[in-house]
């Protein structure tokens, strides 16, 4: 055990000290040149071992897939319920009151996750792929008048921010505010740095609009917080939990979105081959997606605790220490994936971590697909060429990876 008293925190967690044989490693994951380009990090980061103590913030961090993987899958001895970022909810009080699906065990978490996963079942997401195309097919068509746009703020924000909160049956919709919820919660999870302060600085406005917006009286009852407010009627959850799971729907729902259709533009983009096989081979965009995420992992980390004195791959790990496990360098780990760093639109990349992994994956994630997919096709159908336009501009937030800018053109599908 460390020799740290319990109330010397670093980051709202108790340091550690380094395990016996594990690379000691003074770097910043949370560096913004490394946020923006992680590769060489993740590249170093594999190379030191399956564990790297991180001196600045006295902690763990793995970016093997195996281990990660482990890691991620094994709830009882790796909890989430002490929060997903640096701080340890056990020891420092969370900046708001702690999500019921993301940052909860079981039991806790059972019955919110089968609530949750009810309202995007397969026939629920099979009930809103229709208005999927459609405002894909529109936004497309749109885009494809202007010639050249921006593929971040022209299209992979405007899609997200204006089908899902409609899927869900949000009545007074503000894609600017979605947007700053969602990069509130995921810079948070981060250290008490620039990219966190700012985003917290929104919280003010945003946060009593998201409150507001999620509430029984401000939905639709036909959409999917509609599903999760009957749970509440059937005495499954509180109408309070209720509240709360909208809102983790717009939490981790609309930032990872954009991010991913966004990296997939880039993807097809930088790979004119690739694009042309998705045109040839429309039913691809799934497996172009799924590619799109291995290489570029929306949520890049994310941690979990250790509950218990263990062991993971001949490194002990002591009860209390904070795991930064390093989703987009597993899924870019060569030991795991052949040709790690070649987008290949044929790779089936099963088991990728982009979505997370055991009982805490993303149960959002076919809702994600669809979207998607819808943009996808649509483009396939409805362009000829892509081509960048300027130098594409990565942005910085403590946990999602995402393009701030994506400066494109395009060639319309001539048809005779």
């Amino acid at each position: 055990m460390s020799d740290a008293p319990a109330t010397e925190l670093i980051e709202g967690h108790r340091p550690i000290a380094a395990p016996p044989g594990v690379a000691e490693w003074d770097v910043d994951p949370y560096d913004p040149e490394i946020l923006k380009n992680p590769e060489p990090f993740y590249r170093e980061l594999r190379a030191k071992g399956p564990f790297v103590y991180l001196s600045r913030y006295a902690m763990l961090a793995c970016g093997r897939y195996e281990e990660t993987h482990e890691v991620f899958s094994d709830h009882e001895r790796f909890v989430s319920s002490r929060g997903v970022g640096l701080q340890d909810f056990s020891l420092d009080e969370p900046w708001r009151p702690p999500s019921k699906l993301l940052e909860a065990d079981p039991p806790a978490h059972d019955t919110v996750r089968r609530v949750i996963v009810r309202s995007m079942a397969p026939n629920v997401v099979a009930s809103i792929r229709d208005m999927f195309k459609q405002a894909a097919d529109g936004l497309i068509t749109e885009l494809v008048g202007k010639r050249s746009f921006d593929g971040v703020h022209d299209l992979a924000r405007v899609f997200p921010t204006t089908v899902f909160p409609e899927a869900v049956g949000m009545r007074e919709n503000d894609p600017d505010r979605l947007v700053d919820y969602g990069s509130m919660v995921f810079n948070a999870i981060g250290p008490d740095n620039e990219a966190r302060r700012s985003a917290m600085a929104k919280g003010p406005d945003v946060v009593p609009w998201i409150t507001a917006a999620c509430e029984r009286q401000h939905l639709e009852n036909t959409g999917i917080g509609g599903i999760i407010y009957a749970a509440a009627d059937a005495g499954e959850i509180t109408e309070h939990e209720a509240g709360m799971l909208v809102r983790s729907l717009f939490s981790a729902g609309v930032d990872t979105t954009i991010s991913g259709i966004a990296s997939a533009l880039y993807c097809l983009t930088a790979n004119p081959e690739a694009f042309a096989e998705l045109k040839a081979s429309p039913n691809l965009a799934r497996r172009c997606f799924e590619e799109t995420l291995r290489m570029f992992a929306p949520v890049h980390s994310f941690c979990r605790t250790a509950n218990l004195d263990t062991e993971v791959a001949g490194v002990p790990i002591e009860e209390g220490s904070k795991i930064l496990c390093m989703l987009g360098s597993a899924n870019l780990d060569e030991e795991y994936w052949p040709n790690a760093t070649t987008f290949d639109i044929n790779r089936r990349p099963v088991g990728h971590l982009a979505f997370g992994m055991g009982i805490h994956n993303c149960p959002g994630q076919n809702v994600a697909r669809a979207e998607a997919e819808a943009v996808l096709m649509a483009i396939a159908e409805k362009v000829d060429t892509l081509a960048f336009d300027g130098e594409p501009e990565w942005g910085v937030n403590n946990s999602v990876r995402y393009l701030k800018k994506l400066p494109l053109t395009l060639n319309q599908v001539m048809h005779t």
